[in-house]
This record gives structure tokens, C-alpha cells and sequence, in this order.
């Protein structure tokens, strides 16, 4: 019973070993392709959305709604 929680332990904590970004795999989140404004249509077709349901523009980075709460 004692050997089948230590193995049960250490599996679980083995899914906790890689956490981040390592040094070498970071020039391949650092491309063009990977960033989320990477697509200028998709941006503004997001703006328009948010804007349209918010009766508001800009502003994207900001949390809350457009009753005022937050």
C-alpha cells in the first residue's frame, strides 16, 4: 500500500517538472506568427466586436463591462 502511494506521489508531481518557458525554446514564442496581434484583420474585426457590444471604443487591454461594474 505504502509503495503504491509513493509511486502514485511521485507521478503526480512528475506533471509539475516543467513549468515556463525554457531559454531555448523561447525564439520560437518570439515569432511573428506566434504573437496574438500577429493578424491585423482579426484585430480589428475584435475591435469592432467590443465596441459594437460595449457602445465604446479602444480601451481592449481594460477589464469591466459597459454598465459600469467591473
Amino acid at each position: 500500500m505504502i509503495k503504491r502511494m509513493t509511486l502514485l506521489l511521485i507521478v503526480m508531481t512528475a506533471g509539475c517538472a516543467q513549468l515556463g518557458v525554457e531559454p531555448w525554446q523561447r525564439a520560437e514564442f518570439a515569432r511573428e506568427d506566434m504573437q496574438q496581434d500577429s493578424d491585423g484583420l482579426d484585430l480589428t474585426i475584435d475591435d469592432h466586436i467590443y465596441f459594437s457590444k460595449e457602445a465604446s471604443s479602444g480601451g481592449r487591454a481594460m477589464s469591466g463591462g459597459g454598465c459600469g461594474c467591473n
